[in-house]
């Protein structure tokens, strides 16, 4: 699938135009519903080739990164797609701590030193990425140099992502797809 043939399939499964509230409280226009293109097995295939193109064209290439992350629930999808298209191994972040069996927060095997680039759905503001990256640097003392979302919003997450201390990259933006809010 072409990048314009993915941007297409992308915005025909999962833009809704309506009256939204997002993650961070403010309103929108229109809709990116993750779920609608992170469960099309075309796309996930090729958003995977996407990723492991991005990651292989960082500094060091595939050789520099250990692991791959994804939170919870949109990047659970992605990161597994980017995985199986690159053979790193992922990191599955949880929202919150969960209360039973092992009680954790991150899910799959992780090493202090390693370096780790988190993988994101739909960037707005940047907030669940940036808590999912604080939590690796500070938890479990990885280096998080970049994080990679597939759609920026373009409404602030490069800026706070950057100013936190991230490298940030998309896949696509807003623009990319069409959507001149």
């Amino acid at each position: 699938m072409t990048r314009d043939q993915l941007i297409q399939r992308i915005a025909d499964a999962a833009l809704l135009r309506g009256e939204f509230t997002l993650r961070s409280g403010r309103t929108s226009r229109y809709y990116l519903d993750k779920y609608l293109f992170t469960t099309q097995p075309d796309i996930l295939e090729a958003l995977g080739a996407m990723f492991a193109e991005r990651l292989a064209a960082l500094p060091g290439g595939l050789d520099g990164i250990d692991r791959l992350a994804g939170t919870e629930l949109g990047g659970i999808p992605l990161v597994s797609a980017a995985a199986i298209a690159t053979g790193k191994p992922a990191v599955l972040i949880r929202n919150q701590k969960k209360g039973y069996g092992t009680a954790k927060q991150l899910e799959g095997a992780i090493n202090p030193g390693e370096t780790v680039v988190l993988l994101e759905d739909i960037a707005t503001t940047g907030g669940q990425v940036l808590e999912a990256g604080s939590m690796l640097r500070n938890d479990f003392q990885v280096h998080v140099p970049t994080i990679i979302a597939t759609i920026d919003r373009e409404e602030g997450a490069r800026e706070n992502i950057e100013t936190a201390g991230f490298t940030f990259d998309a896949l696509f933006t807003k623009s990319d797809l069409g959507i001149d809010e």
